[in-house]
């Protein structure tokens, strides 16, 4: 239907390919993966779509971020996920007067979380 729409969903397709690819590659040819993705970025400055030169910017910025979370296998979304199950636990409470309650109520919940018993 539109030519820019079509070149917008080829380059999200060819960052897919690069991501599938970087992720078999893993530590071993992360140079490899470097340069695919210094080719990516040419490939969208040619093209000139606005947003996709917006989101390279922002490729850029985190590139090392990025090229480490290929090198390196770890996460944080486990702590993600307590600090989220923590933020749910205060927005539920509307406030606790006594904070040892409240500290031991996210205590006892993250502790008891696999069991399905319900604290508080």
């Amino acid at each position: 239907m539109s030519e820019e729409l079509k070149q917008a969903y080829e380059l999200k397709e060819a960052f897919q390919l690069w991501f599938t690819q970087a992720k078999e590659n893993g530590p071993e040819e992360i140079l490899q993966t470097k340069e695919t993705l210094y080719a990516f970025y040419e490939h969208v400055k040619q093209v000139d779509i606005p947003e996709f030169n917006k989101a390279i910017k922002t490729l850029q910025n985190w590139q090392v971020e990025i090229l480490n979370s290929f090198v390196y296998n770890y996460s944080n979304g486990f702590l993600e996920g307590i600090n989220n199950l923590t933020k749910v636990i205060k927005r539920n409470a509307f406030g606790y007067r006594n904070f040892l309650r409240f500290r031991a109520k996210i205590l006892l919940t993250h502790k008891y979380k696999k069991i399905g018993t319900h604290v508080g």
